[in-house]
């Protein structure tokens, strides 16, 4: 099963996104429907925010104003952290028993609109943003939906800001433009990226890489995706990982590198490492088999078992070290990324050996990975490491 946040701000056309994959097949889980729900007529929820609120939040039939709700909590952030305690862990359990009855291969698309807002994109395998401008939304809030200006204005200005959830976004989908091409990109979506996730995850493969080593310019947005896939790391490995980091070329700003995401994982021991790689899974990686050992450069001809998985994603590469707490390697990774961040002669020297050998034929990764390994031990050295 793959889990997907889906979210975007009022206005930019999330529940546009949700109908085209139900459509395609994905199981839609509404957060807003389910909010709706937990507090309908003759629940324990409604009664609860009676308790809470009073009765004036009630309409004369007895269900939820939320016009009048909305006026008491919208500018007073401690009734809404008061409306919110009743009304979140009922809608959590409310999702978790949908998502439970949903099939083993099902794509579960997670339509929340606080998403970012409430710092969850930890929780599921891929976070898809959809994506206009805030003028964009305004206009669509005011001419779509009658909105008066400024009420659609606070409405834009009280959620999390485009940055915010650009940072968030595994996939952002503009819909600043024609309905047609955003219904194209979901759909190329589903097929080349949603699809293949969910089957390479339930059976347990890491999604193809290319033979030889593809250098890249540097882009900005690895230090963000670096962030999310550690965050989700963190959380399926729990109190058992001492530490995660993001490490390796994509972790130096400015340095060309291929496009995957490294990360580090220290535990106490190998068979923790072992059994942390397997459930990875939770955060769209799947465990390697094999003998995996580093070879420090600090420590020749002493190899360090160490457990790996990898990428699921199709879209987006990424390699998973699990280490134990006192390997060389563990300090030496970090030692070698925080040298090339500091020092801009060493990052242009090592892009320089980089472009170099992507530019030969491998016979395998780690050839590519091996000839790097002097280059390595001197700026180690020059590092005090």
């Amino acid at each position: 099963m793959l889990r997907v946040g889906l979210t975007g701000g009022v206005g930019a056309g999330k529940s546009t996104v949700a109908r085209q994959l139900a459509a395609l097949g994905a199981v839609v889980v509404d957060a807003d429907a389910l909010a709706r729900e937990v507090v309908a007529p003759g629940t324990e929820g409604l009664a609860a925010v009676v308790e809470e609120f009073g009765p004036g939040v009630l309409r004369a039939d007895g269900a939820l104003d939320r016009a009048a709700l909305a006026r008491v909590v919208f500018e007073d952030a401690e009734r809404r952290r008061a409306l919110e305690a009743v009304t979140h862990p009922r809608i959590a359990a409310r999702t978790e028993q949908l998502v439970a009855a949903a099939p083993a291969d099902a794509v579960v698309v997670h339509d929340i609109p606080l998403l970012v807002e409430l710092g969850r994109g930890d929780r599921y395998h891929l976070v898809v943003v959809v994506a206009a401008s805030a003028e964009e939304r305004v206009r669509r809030l005011v001419t779509e939906r009658g909105t008066p200006e400024d009420d659609a204005r606070a409405r834009v200005a009280a959620q999390a800001t485009d940055e915010q959830r650009r940072a968030a976004a595994d996939v952002e989908l503009d819909n600043a433009g024609v309905p047609a091409g955003l219904a194209e990109r979901v759909e190329r979506l589903w097929r080349e990226r949603l699809v293949p996730f969910e089957a390479n995850l339930r059976a347990g493969v890491r999604a193809p890489r290319p033979d030889q080593p593809v250098l890249v310019p540097a882009d900005p947005a690895w230090a963000a995706a670096g962030a999310r896939l550690a965050a989700r790391v963190r959380r399926a490995a729990g109190e058992r990982a001492l530490d995660v980091q993001h490490t390796g070329s994509t972790a130096v700003p400015g340095l060309d590198a291929k496009d995957v995401i490294d990360l580090q994982v220290v535990v106490a021991d190998l068979p923790t490492a072992r059994e942390v790689a397997a459930d990875l899974a939770a955060a769209g990686l799947v465990a390697v088999p094999g003998e995996w050992a580093d070879e420090p450069v600090t420590a020749p001809g002493r190899p360090v078992p160490r457990a790996f998985a990898a990428n699921a994603d199709p879209g987006r590469a990424v390699d998973c070290s699990v280490r134990v707490a006192g390997s060389p390697a563990v300090a030496e990774a970090l030692a070698f990324r925080d040298r090339l961040r500091a020092d801009a002669g060493e990052r242009a020297a090592y892009a320089a050996l980089k472009h170099e050998l992507a530019a030969r034929t491998w016979p395998s990764a780690d050839a590519y990975a091996r000839a790097k390994t002097a280059f390595i031990a001197g700026v180690l050295a020059r590092a005090g490491a």
